[in-house]
């Protein structure tokens, strides 16, 4: 992870600012991953110039917009296996690829993990390809912020595609489809109950699904469980205007992802420029509300007076003398006494 470029303040901070400006604006690596970093922060300087630096970006906007998926799978079912062969079939194409995996385990600790730019040792070396952990700094909220920001930043940068993998499962699918055009979800052909596993909301969130790991005497199975699957979101959508392709394909092999991606498109095209459009506004209506949770929550945390009480009233809860409401209730007027 790259250190946070110290932002110095007033004039300093401007020229810095515009330094990785122009430095995202011929697509070099190392400004993007610096920018990208800087928005990441929670630090209240950080974030003063992570506004300035994003504010500028959005000014020019690239045409046409970058595609946006999200993608998401159940355990084990080979997502970055599966990114790694569309990403190196998109860069032999001539698109600029770039990853960001969220990380939901980071809700707790605050990190990310490291292991899907590991695992996708072809497509870190491609040239065209820029691949990114992305933590979620502390709350879901942040899932949001940071992944949004840096979106924003590697188009920007000339990444005419954005993949966003959900490293686990849980309510970041939730968050990671409400800032994607399309939101693919993979699946895999199990033994018995195809459908184990498998929430209603995934079905109802998913745009085009794939089952992966359609290969050698696997692949007569994963077109069973794709015919399953294909009758479970018909009762689960009924009559949605889009109805969601369910098709096979082998990450491990390459078969059949260009066919993943078709579907991908097909769904882009169903929204049309104006569906497009009218998404991505409510998207940030959607995040602005994000992120006005992620701000009160921040000033929460490093409030004086929350500070004052919170071994206090952590004590009271622990010993049973106070129940979570009350305790709740003398945190937030400890907040509103400032």
């Amino acid at each position: 992870m790259d250190a946070v470029p110290e932002v110095p303040r007033d004039d300093e901070a401007s020229r810095r600012v515009e330094r990785l400006l122009d430095g995202i604006r011929a697509g070099r690596r190392a400004p993007t991953s610096q920018a990208i970093t800087l928005v990441e922060s929670t630090s209240p300087r950080h974030r003063e110039a992570a506004r300035e630096l994003l504010g500028a970006l959005a000014s020019t906007p690239p045409e046409p917009p970058a595609v946006r998926v999200g993608i998401s799978g159940v355990p084990g079912v080979g997502k970055s296996t599966f990114i790694e062969a569309l990403g190196s079939r998109l860069t032999a194409e001539g698109h600029r690829v770039g990853v960001l995996a969220v990380d939901p385990s980071s809700v707790r600790t605050g990190g990310s993990v490291l292991g899907d730019k590991t695992r996708m040792a072809r497509l870190s070396a491609d040239p065209n390809a820029f691949i990114r952990p992305s933590p979620s700094a502390g709350t879901l909220g942040g899932v949001a912020r940071a992944t949004t920001q840096a979106m924003a930043v590697l188009e920007a940068a000339g990444y005419d595609v954005v993949l966003v993998e959900t490293v686990g499962v849980g309510q970041s699918e939730v968050t990671v489809a409400g800032m994607v055009d399309t939101f693919l979800f993979l699946t895999l052909a199990r033994t018995g109950d195809q459908l184990q596993g498998i929430k209603k909301g995934i079905l109802e969130l998913a745009d085009v699904i794939a089952v992966n790991k359609a290969d050698g005497d696997r692949e007569q199975e994963a077109r069973a469980a794709a015919r399953e699957l294909a009758g479970a979101l018909r009762l689960v959508r009924g009559h949605d205007e889009w109805a969601p392709p369910v098709v096979t394909c082998s990450g491990l092999t390459g078969a059949r992802v260009e066919e993943v991606w078709a579907q991908v498109l097909q769904h882009r095209a169903h929204l049309g420029v104006d569906g497009l459009v009218r998404k991505r506004a409510e998207q940030q209506l959607d995040f602005t509300w994000a992120l006005v949770r992620d701000e009160l929550d921040q000033r929460l945390r490093h409030s004086p007076g929350v500070r004052a009480v919170r071994e206090e009233v952590r004590a009271a809860v622990l010993s049973g003398a106070l129940t979570a409401p009350l305790a709740a209730d003398r945190i937030l007027a400890a907040y509103d006494s400032e």
